[in-house]
């Protein structure tokens, strides 16, 4: 139970410490005015964050441990303030800035530490913490046989019944049957738009599109997605929320010549 606990702890940790990032400006003995170099290390790193992400600012100044307290305590504030007033001068707003405190020295155990001059000058400095929104939720398109609750834009929408015979651009009784489905339910989430996109089957790589047996035209694709089309417009489909395209043989499924004799919908507006 203990691991468990500090498994989750270590894991909270861990989230937490993405939430944020800290850039470390170095100071030296008993300074707090900023060197070109120093003030450019900052104004580079708070260029390079996305400012969209900032939701707020923290600036703690540190000393190392030589000297007395009190003196500490202003030397690491007015290192603190130092760094404030620059990023304002840079174009940081004032009101994201939410603290600025100095806490003065850090103490070292001297029979512990090995290069204690060089710990010490890394104990000189200023910590400015960035803490960072949460990236927003990528989602991807996905592919389904109905229509979904919650749709976005680029979710395929294919139809298992929604398949013609060889030439054909006619809907048989188990398309007609889906389509009623799908017009129903298009019904419930009226704001969604979609093209309608036709596929052919079987013709040489050459020969994108194939011949209607019954216009005898080389426009089976363009056919087919029409007629899902006119379909749905008479299952009282809005015009406005449907397009239809033919595509030819040029989105093969990979899975036998039947299923590329197909519509399909492409979510375009949610």
């Amino acid at each position: 139970m203990r691991f468990l606990k500090f498994l989750l702890l270590l894991f909270y940790s861990f989230l937490h410490a993405q939430e944020e990032v800290v850039q470390s400006v170095y100071f030296e003995f008993d300074k707090f005015n900023l060197g070109e170099k120093q003030g450019k290390a900052v104004i580079d790193y708070i260029q390079k964050t996305d400012s969209s992400r900032i939701a707020s600012v923290q600036i703690f100044g540190y000393t190392d441990d030589v000297g007395k307290d009190e003196y500490n305590f202003k030397l690491s504030t007015n290192r603190a303030n130092a760094i404030k007033e620059m990023l304002i001068n840079n174009g940081v707003k004032n009101k994201i800035i939410v603290t600025i405190e100095g806490k003065g020295r850090i103490l070292i155990d001297e029979d512990m530490v090995e290069n204690l001059p060089e710990k010490r000058s890394k104990n000189r400095r200023v910590d400015v913490v960035l803490n960072l929104k949460e990236l927003p939720k990528i989602e991807l398109p996905g592919f389904y046989n109905s229509i979904q609750k919650k749709q976005i834009v680029g979710d395929h929408i294919y139809l298992d019944n929604l398949l013609f015979e060889r030439g054909s651009s006619r809907l048989g009784f188990k398309a007609k049957t889906q389509l009623d489905k799908i017009a129903r339910e298009l019904m419930k989430y009226k704001s969604l738009k979609f093209e309608i996109q036709g596929h052919v089957c079987c013709t040489p790589l050459y020969q994108k599109e194939a011949i209607d047996r019954e216009t005898r035209k080389r426009e089976l694709s363009i056919n087919r997605a029409s007629s899902v089309y006119k379909y749905l417009l008479f299952r009282r489909i809005s015009k406005d929320r449907m397009t239809f395209k033919g595509y030819g043989n040029s989105v093969p499924l990979g899975k036998g010549a039947e299923y590329d004799r197909r519509v399909e919908l492409l979510i375009i507006k949610v």
